[in-house]
């Protein structure tokens, strides 16, 4: 196939990403900016000033990735931004943006699903050590801090297809996770403290249980095989984690660990176990374990249902440590291979954005330069 170099721009959350990427599969330059410490006062994303950060961001980041490279504007074959999922004000920062190079470039531009993206950074990945081969269909699990959805993904000439099988129908995995964290007093991004405290408490000591779907009130809880559908729910068990608090008379010792550890510019691991009781490490651990367990088991049921040849996890949550190790040993057992991305490319870029870019680079599906920023955009392709 031929050669391409796609320059991919991501900014459809809190982090402004640019990269370089050669025909899918080999990555010239990675730059990513990220917002944390912006963000960190408030316990969570604001959309308002991600979207200033990543104004101010945009240009020095793409270019420290031509740098990176070692390419020109010129030497470029395509531009890639996402369209969509994300946050609708951060979105348009990096498609105006995109729009305005192409134009002065007069270079094709490419309109990317975030989520295929995500799908994409697995196959970009497994392509780097030499694995071209991948069979089909694949189940992909994409599960981050904004979303949780099950994807039967094919291979249909130069591009996929996906179906979605399932989703979360209130919290995403990964904002269950920075929610959690916030309500215990552990400070954002929730999802890497908590897997780092996780391993210092005991995961069997609180019964958490989480949402079992039934789809009785939804006419779509089968395909038209009359396969079921495979949903998530964590609100409940969000809700659950507040309870514990209340009822075991936490809430002072928490308000007690939110001061200290805010006025810590960059706590440690010991500075975490230091400000965390045994109850609060255990009610930790016991929290992740039953999000991971729910993941895994769903996942692999809805592998076995559907006849998945090849499993696919990805998202920010693809970094947990359990969620990895457990994936790998339970889909062993089911002789069910599994693949993730690499930790950098987990979490938010744009060399996957750049790589999921190139099959439609070959197939000349280039957007018009009208096209808009879609912050509930699905990945509905069949």
């Amino acid at each position: 196939m031929p050669d391409a170099h796609i320059l991919g721009i991501e900014s459809s959350c809190d982090e402004t990403g640019a990269a370089v990427v050669r025909s899918g599969e080999k990555i010239l330059s990675n730059v990513v900016f990220s917002q944390i410490a912006t963000h960190q006062p408030y316990g969570g994303v604001v959309p308002e000033l991600a979207s200033r950060e990543h104004l101010r961001a945009i240009v020095p980041v793409v270019r420290q990735a031509l740098k990176d490279a070692g390419l020109t504007y010129r030497s470029l074959d395509a531009l890639a931004v996402t369209q969509g999922p994300g946050l609708a004000g951060a979105l348009l920062v990096g498609i105006s943006y995109a729009k305005a190079l192409a134009f002065a470039l007069e270079k094709p531009l490419i309109a990317v699903n975030h989520l295929e993206g995500h799908i994409h950074a697995v196959l970009l990945e497994e392509r780097q050590k030499g694995n071209h081969e991948v069979n089909f269909p694949v189940l992909a699990l994409v599960v981050s801090g904004g979303h949780t959805h099950l994807y039967l993904a094919e291979q249909k000439s130069e591009g996929w297809s996906y179906r979605n099988i399932g989703h979360t129908r209130d919290d995403a995995a990964g904002e269950a996770f920075d929610k959690v964290a916030k309500l215990l007093g552990l400070g954002y991004p929730g999802g890497p403290i908590i897997d780092r405290l996780s391993t210092h408490g005991d995961a069997s000591s609180v019964k958490f249980v989480t949402a079992q779907i039934k789809h009785q009130d939804r006419k779509d809880r089968h395909d038209a095989e009359g396969r079921p559908r495979f949903d998530f729910s964590y609100s409940g068990i969000k809700t659950a984690v507040l309870r514990y608090v209340e009822t075991h008379n936490l809430k002072a010792s928490t308000e007690q660990r939110r001061r200290t550890l805010s006025a810590i510019t960059k706590p440690t691991l010991d500075d975490y176990l230091a400000a965390c009781d045994l109850e609060t490490l255990n009610l930790v651990a016991s929290f992740q374990r039953a999000v991971v367990e729910d993941l895994i088991e769903k996942t692999l049921a809805a592998a076995r249902t559907y006849d998945a040849a090849t499993l696919f996890v990805t998202g920010g949550v693809a970094a947990n440590n359990e969620l990895r190790q457990r994936f790998e040993s339970d889909a062993a057992q089911d002789g069910l291979p599994v693949f993730f991305p690499s930790r950098p490319l987990s979490t938010d870029n744009a060399a996957m954005i750049a790589a999921a870019a190139y099959p439609k680079w070959l197939s000349r599906d280039f957007a018009a330069l009208d096209f808009s920023a879609e912050a509930s955009l699905p990945l509905q392709k069949l």
